[in-house]
């Protein structure tokens, strides 16, 4: 056994961890000691997944459905999401325009590894999901942060976009609704840098993940759009089967777009992970072409914890949360309590602020530094409103006793 240190590739550097995950971990590790722990941190549904969807997968497993798929993914899987764009999205594609990945993740990791390369740059918004700015580095380029528009959703503040666009810009990452904010994009502020998009040959890397969890109005897909106006912009839209069937754990998303993209990203998924999980993807033809039922139960009672945890924490003094269009999240400003003081010790930043209500109350969040939004912590509504309304009164009485 060797004594020498490794010496990592610089791309261990480059990438920060994933610290949503780590604070749920940390709510994991607390509960097995015996803590009470309220965890507003997990970015996943609280819900199982459907039964009709289970069936699927059980008989999958007894029908022998155990081996390899095609890497891009089953032709009927395939098939079933042409038909679910068409049906809810109003956009026609055929089965080779459709990648199948490991969770949408994949897909959106796929997309830069074939659009982007050294000396690129990419457009992400900020507040921002954390994997984005580590997905466009693993690819070697770098991410360009541009600022949004709380008031309205959190749409891109085009005067900053404007400011910060180089020659060097290849691309950009639009996510609506948003992770961590909730935030869903008008349809004028997409169209905006849809035209943008394709004045400057970007190609627009549409997250769409929470399309089902709209509170307030319709969700309209990016590609609809660039299409129904006739726009031309280059648009990769990346989807998933996570939040809307509660099925974070069956790891089955999927890319849609301009063929020769998808080929490519097929080409780099099948030298890593070959294809999606074959029962996974037996199961999601049923969930996409079966019952949606539970997906709008599910969506009515997210809405009411929405309602609830929002109104909850904008009685708190000094914090102001705007209401979220969609997704499970509320993103309030807690600013003011940076730079006050617990037992001495100056809160500087999210981070500190996390931690303080975590060691008091045994509340889990997730500090907004990490997401580009200093001064914000964000909450996830992923739980009942009895938990929503104990946890809130907690953050309340954390809040309450810094000097």
């Amino acid at each position: 056994m060797t004594s020498h240190p490794v010496k990592f590739a610089n791309r261990v550097a480059r990438v920060k961890p994933s610290f949503t995950l780590e604070m749920a971990s940390r709510a994991a590790e607390m509960r097995s000691q015996g803590i009470d722990v309220i965890n507003f941190s997990v970015g996943e549904p609280d819900f199982n997944t459907p039964e009709h969807i289970i069936a699927a997968g059980k008989t999958a497993m007894d029908e022998g459905y155990t081996k390899y798929t095609a890497g891009a993914g089953m032709i009927e899987l395939r098939q079933a999401i042409c038909d679910k764009l068409k049906r809810e999205n109003g956009v026609d594609y055929t089965p080779v325009e459709i990648l199948v990945s490991n969770g949408e993740k994949q897909s959106l990791y796929n997309a830069c590894q074939v659009l982007f390369d050294k000396g690129d740059e990419v457009v992400v918004f900020a507040p921002y999901w954390v994997s984005f700015p580590e997905f466009v580095r693993l690819a070697d380029a770098e991410p360009i942060i541009v600022g949004t528009l709380p008031h309205k959703q959190f749409e891109a503040d085009f005067d900053d976009l404007e400011k910060k666009v180089t020659e060097n810009v290849k691309g950009v990452i639009v996510n609506s609704p948003s992770n961590p904010t909730g935030g869903v994009w008008s349809s004028e502020a997409l169209i905006r840098l849809l035209n943008l998009a394709a004045k400057r040959n970007w190609t627009v890397i549409s997250d769409e993940c929470y399309e089902r969890l709209v509170f307030d109005g319709e969700f309209i897909s990016a590609e609809k759009l660039n299409r129904d106006y006739n726009i031309g912009a280059r648009v990769v839209t990346c989807m998933s089967l996570s939040k809307t069937y509660a099925m974070t754990g069956w790891r089955i998303g999927y890319a849609a777009g301009d063929e020769a993209i998808i080929k490519a990203m097929s080409k780099i998924q099948g030298q890593t992970t070959s294809c999606a999980n074959s029962i996974g993807q037996r199961a999601a033809i049923v969930a996409l072409s079966g019952d949606q039922q539970p997906v709008e139960e599910m969506r009515i009672k997210f809405r009411k914890r929405r309602d609830l945890m929002v109104s909850l924490l904008n009685e708190i003094p000094n914090v102001t949360c705007v209401m979220p269009g969609g997704a499970f999240y509320a993103f309030p400003d807690l600013s003011h309590y940076i730079g006050k003081k617990a037992n001495g010790k100056i809160i500087q930043d999210s981070f500190d602020l996390s931690e303080y209500i975590l060691n008091l109350e045994s509340v889990v969040t997730v500090p907004g530094d990490g997401f580009g939004a200093p001064g914000h912590i964000r909450f996830s509504c992923a739980t009942d409103r009895d938990t929503i309304r104990r946890g809130i009164s907690k953050v309340a009485n954390a809040l309450k006793q810094l000097d």
